[in-house]
């Protein structure tokens, strides 16, 4: 195409994406509650600015082409700083290699816009990262915004035809700008493989605690799994001697293959509030839901209450994606007001988000039943429920 042609596809390209960040987004009811879900995603591949797409330049581009794409934007870490809400989301290019960019917004439900530059990682010097992804942020009392997040490398160990075998640790990286990033060593555990790796927002015990997830393979937990727990002289050379794990797998429920903690907690009055993703095994293949628990105050390893089944999953076309049928979730802000921001990711494809408050999420947490663990058990809840229910509806006229 000639360079006026050219010109004018370029306005053309930037005048469509105004029109896209631009597009209000719209709460939709759940009748459950909780929280609402909302009608757009807050960010997509399709987010990503067009100067990082496509080479402006007639001369090296004369036909228009698109020439680093990007696939995906998910997995976002969330915080609020200097007044907006910021996501630290997940962008995957055409190459299948992942990064960190920046996306801010001013009401943190639409108009996200990615800031200039993609994230600088910095890399440990002996063992650069293949891949990086799903970085959890804390605003550590230290003074500090940590960044953790899974750093994928090659298994040295297998075999010279096996392309596909990984070792996953927890990378960290701290900043006061979301710009300059200080890289850390990655955390030391006994674990052949760790991910979803939070930092806890206090010290413990004088102790920097993390909140971990111990598996035997890439993939498959083996005998690890649960979220775990462990304590740390420093955060520069962090080295978790002991795990615990706080919260189990269990058979027949929405984790009992896999489960791992979401974003950082937030503190209450009542206790930590957290948030995590469960998966259980099914006929298509594994599916991705979040659910919520307490820890204790002063006691963040010691589980105060954990309702049963999922707070929420994927529904419609959150289902369908690169990895179908998951919902995941790395990052949400509370706000002064109380107000919830929920972020999460359908099927590795983009971010969407559901707004609650702390309160009603405590209310939740607190006043839903736990999992009965068997389906008699399952029965008697509801019936007991159904039960008082029954007798408060004769005082009011309703249908039946």
């Amino acid at each position: 195409m000639d360079k006026e042609v050219f010109d004018a596809q370029i306005a053309h390209l930037f005048a469509q994406h105004e029109k896209f960040l631009t597009r209000k987004n719209s709460a939709v009811e759940e009748g459950n509650g909780i929280f609402s879900r909302w009608k757009h995603p807050v960010i997509t591949a399709h987010h990503v600015p067009v100067y990082w797409r496509y080479d402006l330049n007639h001369e090296t581009n004369p036909f228009l082409m698109e020439r680093l794409g990007v696939n995906a934007a998910f997995n976002a870490g969330a915080i609020e700083f200097n007044g907006k809400i910021c996501m630290i989301v997940r962008v995957e290019g055409a190459d299948r290699k992942s990064f960190f960019a920046v996306a801010e917004s001013d009401n943190g439900v639409d108009n996200f816009r990615f800031w200039d530059y993609p994230v600088r990682m910095p890399q440990v010097p002996e063992n650069p990262d293949t891949n990086v992804y799903d970085m959890r942020v804390t605003r550590h009392e230290d003074g500090w915004i940590y960044g953790v997040f899974c750093t994928e490398r090659k298994n040295p160990d297998a075999r010279a035809y096996d392309k596909s075998s990984a070792i996953a640790q927890a990378g960290i990286a701290r900043t006061k700008n979301l710009v300059d990033w200080e890289r850390l060593p990655d955390l030391k555990t006994g674990s052949p493989q760790q991910r979803n790796v939070v930092l806890h927002p206090e010290f413990v015990d004088g102790k920097y605690a993390f909140y971990t997830r111990p598996m035997d393979e890439f993939i498959e937990t083996g005998s690890g799994g649960g979220i775990g727990w462990g304590l740390t002289d420093t955060i520069e050379n962090a080295v978790i001697d002991k795990e615990i794990i706080i919260d189990f797998r269990e058979y027949h429920t929405i984790s009992e293959a896999k489960n791992g903690l979401g974003p950082a907690p937030i503190k209450t009055e009542k206790g930590w509030l957290q948030l995590a993703h469960g998966v259980r095994n099914t006929a298509a293949g594994l599916r991705y839901v979040l659910y919520a628990f307490l820890t204790d105050l002063h006691d963040p390893a010691k589980m105060v209450r954990k309702p049963g089944g999922l707070l929420l999953g994927p529904r419609g076309p959150e289902r369908v994606g690169d990895v179908s049928n998951v919902t995941f979730s790395n990052g949400w802000v509370a706000r002064p007001n109380g107000d919830l921001f929920i972020y999460y990711a359908s099927s590795d494809q983009r971010m969407h988000v559901a707004t609650t408050t702390v309160e009603k999420m405590l209310d939740c947490v607190l006043n839903t039943p736990e999992d009965g663990l068997k389906s008699h058990i399952c029965v008697e809840q509801r019936s007991d429920l159904i039960r008082r229910n029954l007798e408060m509806m004769r005082g009011f006229n309703l249908p039946r």
